[in-house]
């Protein structure tokens, strides 16, 4: 299969813009008495701010907390300078334009993921799946913690649908450098044959470790040999919006699991996830392929809040072009959100009996159960994927998807 052009064509262009700007308005004109008094919401936004200003201010990056919401700055440095631009701004604009941007960034997947798809939306329906996709748990809570993790997801499903583009993986190793678990996609770009992208991302993520040590060469040093391997400073990792591997096991046995156990548990579980991406990606669906790639980042990842989940949008799309009843209960689960149903905070995971364990683990059993649907598939079908009857593209008043 060879991908249509990103975003190509005017009208799903404008209908990103336009979906932006509304939000990022309607966002600016709630916030501006509000964010004046706020401590609940858009708080990893302030942690976000926060460290913009230490490096604005050189003080160290690891050593304090966000006087607002009492939390540390977790990311690498690199994320920090990236930042520093934010604690420039006055909260409520802040707010707005990165609310704006990040729905934007969503609107930019489902064009992207329906073009890859061979399904090109108008950009009617890009505006209207995106509104659907705001009701999703991972979703709605992104915006109101302020995450980052839509704007990652786009730069990283550009750079995978098109890995033949002269400078794709940069966006993947940018990324990686915010964050570092997108490292897992350069695993599976070299699994997919595209060696050169993979490159690229690991020459981008270098190049991102080396601005953090220029511009703030001690927090850097602190990060990358006393803060790197620690779940616990993000927050307790038995809470059941810890949808992981590490968080379950950590719920199941009443306490944090030892390191090897989680490695023996997870490693394999995300080995097999990621190789199933590169199969799918091979045999023609990039983005499912890259959907893989991310339900393994996330499994693997010692802490995956819920929000982290946002991956849910362009599996669901690619779900849809073979099985609407399996996009369907995929995109249940991530709008009822069935993780809190049962008793949680304050270590009452640590009671949690058999059913509890089933519905509070919900976002990783869903990833397991989409596993063995996709390996089912593909001993289903023979000969690639990419054989399958190619659907025309969409005109401006139908479609296909949901």
């Amino acid at each position: 299969m060879r991908p249509s052009r990103a975003l190509e064509g005017p009208g799903p262009i404008l209908a990103v813009v336009v979906v932006a700007a509304a939000v990022a308005g309607a966002v600016a004109w709630a916030e501006v008495p509000a964010r004046l008094h706020l401590h609940g919401e858009f708080i990893d936004l302030f942690v976000y701010q926060y460290g913009g200003q230490l490096v604005i201010d050189g003080l160290p990056l690891y050593g304090s907390r966000d006087p607002v919401t009492n939390l540390r700055f977790t990311y690498p440095p690199f994320a920090a300078v990236v930042m520093a631009p934010l604690a420039l701004l006055p909260g409520w604009l802040a707010t707005a334009l990165w609310t704006g941007a990040s729905v934007g960034a969503l609107a930019g997947v489902i064009v992207v993921a329906g073009r890859a798809l061979r399904r090109p939306v108008p950009g009617w329906l890009v505006a209207l799946l995106t509104v659907g996709a705001l009701v999703l748990e991972p979703v709605w809570q992104n915006l109101t913690f302020g995450q980052i993790n839509l704007l990652l997801m786009l730069a990283v499903l550009i750079d995978l649908v098109r890995p033949e583009r002269r400078w794709s993986g940069v966006l993947i190793g940018i990324a990686a450098g915010v964050k570092l678990t997108p490292l897992v996609f350069v695993v599976l770009l070299v699994l997919v044959g595209r060696r050169t992208a993979a490159g690229r991302a690991l020459l981008a993520f270098a190049g991102t470790v080396v601005i953090g040590f220029a511009v703030i060469p001690g927090s850097a040093k602190a990060y990358w040999t006393d803060n790197l391997i620690n779940a616990g400073r993000v927050g307790p990792p038995e809470m059941a919006h810890n949808q992981s591997v590490f968080g379950v096991l950590t719920r199941l046995l009443d306490g944090v699991p030892p390191t090897l156990l989680w490695l023996a548990v997870a490693g394999p579980i995300a080995l097999a996830v990621v190789v199933l991406g590169a199969v799918w990606w091979r045999r023609g669906d990039r983005v499912l392929g890259a959907g893989f790639g991310a339900l393994a980042m996330l499994l693997a990842s010692p802490v995956s809040w819920s929000h982290h989940w946002v991956w849910a949008v362009p599996i669901g799309l690619a779900l849809w072009t073979y099985n609407r009843w399996a996009s369907v209960l995929w995109t249940v689960v991530f709008l009822v959100r069935p993780f809190v149903w049962p008793p949680w905070r304050h270590r009452r995971e640590y009671g949690w009996g058999p059913i509890e364990h089933i519905v509070g683990n919900a976002y990783v059993l869903a990833a397991l159960a989409l596993f063995v649907w996709a390996v089912v598939m593909l001993i289903r079908r023979a000969g690639p994927l990419a054989e399958r009857p190619v659907p025309e593209a969409l005109p401006a008043n139908r479609s296909s998807l949901p």
